[in-house]
C-alpha cells in the first residue's frame, strides 16, 4: 500500500522511474539481458510475435488451455492458431503434442512459432522443443518462481549465480502480472529475452508508445510483489500441503509435475469425476468459492473444437480451483480441507 500510495501522490504516475526499478528489480531473478514492461499480456504476446517477423498465415502452435486471448492476438496479426492437445495427467503442450498437432495442420501453412503457456503453474519441457527448429515463447506468468525456491531444488550452490533462478529455454518469455498471475501488478507483463542475440529482436520495439508501456503505479505494486514473493510461496507451500493431504480420500485427481520439476503452488486444481455444478453447489453451501479453472482458456470458451482437442476440452468442463493465497487464515485453509475430503 505505501508503494502505490507514494506513487500515485507523486507529478508522474505514467511509464518511468518506478519502470526502470522494476525492470531492475526482475532481472536480478529472471536473468535477462533486455526486457519490454508492458501494460498487459496481450501487448507483450503481440510484440513478441511481430519480433519473429512471421508472415501472413502463418501457423503459431498454442495448447487449448492457453488464455482465451491468444486466439485474438493471432487474429489480429493474421496467423493461423494450431491447437494442441494435453493428457488428463498434465495440462500443457508436450513434445509429442505439438508434434501431432503439426502433423494436422491445414496444407500450406508452415508452423513457425510455439506460444507455451505455463498453465496453471505446470512447467512444460521448452528444452524437448529446441530441434523442431520453431522459436519458442515461454509464458511462465502462472510459474513463477522466485531465486530461493528455484534453487532449492539444485545440489548446494557453490555462487550466487547458481542459485538464482534459471532462465526461461525459449527465444522470449513472458511474465503476466495481472490479477490472477503469480506476481500481480493489478496489470501489465515484463516480456524479455535471455541472450544478447535475441534481446536485440525486441530491441528493435524500445521506443514504442507510453500508451504500451507499464505505469509507474502498477510498476511500484509489482516491485513489491518480487520482493515478497518467497515469503509468499513458502505459505502457499504450507497451505497446499494441508490440501493435498486432504485430497487423498477423495476419488478425483491431481495435476502431476514432471520428473524432476518441483511446483509453485500457483494453485489448487482437482479433474473432478463427477459434476462439476454438484461440486461447485456442494461447496457454495459451505460458504467456499470453488472456481472453474479453465473458463476464461481457448477450450473454456468454446474456442478450440472437442474433437480436435478432446482432452482439454473435457478438462475445461471438469477441472476446479480451490481457495490458495498467501493471506488466507489458518481456519479459513481447514475449512476448505475440509471441504475437499468430504466432496461429493
Amino acid at each position: 500500500m505505501d508503494a502505490v500510495l507514494t506513487a500515485m501522490v507523486e507529478d508522474q504516475i505514467g511509464p518511468g522511474e518506478r519502470s526502470r526499478l522494476l525492470l531492475q528489480t526482475a532481472k536480478e531473478q529472471l536473468r535477462f539481458d533486455f526486457a519490454l514492461a508492458l501494460r498487459s499480456p496481450a501487448i507483450a504476446l503481440h510484440f513478441a510475435l511481430r519480433s519473429l517477423d512471421l508472415k501472413d498465415g502463418d501457423g503459431v502452435l498454442i495448447s487449448a488451455l492457453s488464455p482465451r486471448y491468444y486466439a485474438q492476438v493471432l487474429a489480429d496479426l493474421r496467423l493461423t492458431p494450431l491447437y494442441c492437445d494435453v493428457s488428463f495427467s498434465f495440462p500443457c503442450i508436450t513434445r509429442e503434442s505439438a508434434e501431432k498437432a503439426i502433423g494436422a495442420k491445414p496444407e500450406g501453412v508452415s508452423v513457425r512459432c510455439i506460444a507455451l503457456h505455463h498453465t496453471l503453474g505446470y512447467a512444460p519441457d521448452a528444452a524437448s522443443f529446441a530441434d523442431l527448429g520453431i522459436p519458442v515463447i515461454e509464458d511462465i506468468s502462472q510459474s513463477y518462481t522466485p531465486p530461493p525456491l528455484a534453487a532449492a531444488a539444485d545440489a548446494a550452490p557453490q555462487n550466487k549465480e547458481a542459485a538464482a533462478v534459471k532462465p526461461a529455454q525459449g527465444t522470449f518469455a513472458i511474465l503476466g502480472l495481472e490479477e490472477r498471475d503469480m506476481l500481480t501488478s493489478g496489470g501489465g507483463a515484463l516480456l524479455f529475452a535471455a541472450t544478447r542475440r535475441d534481446a536485440s529482436l525486441l530491441r528493435a520495439h524500445a521506443n514504442i508508445p507510453a500508451e504500451y508501456c507499464l505505469p509507474d503505479i502498477n510498476a511500484a505494486l509489482a516491485t513489491v510483489q518480487f520482493r515478497e514473493a518467497t515469503r509468499n510461496m513458502a505459505r502457499r507451500q504450507e497451505i497446499a500441503q494441508v490440501y493435498t493431504q486432504a485430497s487423498l480420500s477423495t476419488a478425483h485427481k491431481r495435476f502431476v509435475s514432471p520428473e524432476g520439476s518441483e511446483y509453485n503452488n500457483y494453485a489448487f486444481a482437482l479433474v473432478l469425476e463427477t459434476g462439476m455444478k454438484e461440486v461447485t453447489s456442494y461447496a457454495r453451501k459451505k460458504e467456499i468459492i470453488v472456481e472453474n479453472a479453465f473458463e476464461q482458456s481457448l477450450a473454456g470458451a468454446g474456442i478450440v473444437d472437442t474433437a480436435e482437442c478432446p482432452v482439454g476440452c473435457s478438462l475445461a468442463l471438469r477441472t476446479v480451483l480451490f481457495p490458495l493465497y498467501p493471506r488466507l487464515r489458518s481456519q479459513d485453509v481447514q475449512r476448505v480441507s475440509r471441504l475437499i475430503t468430504t466432496l461429493p
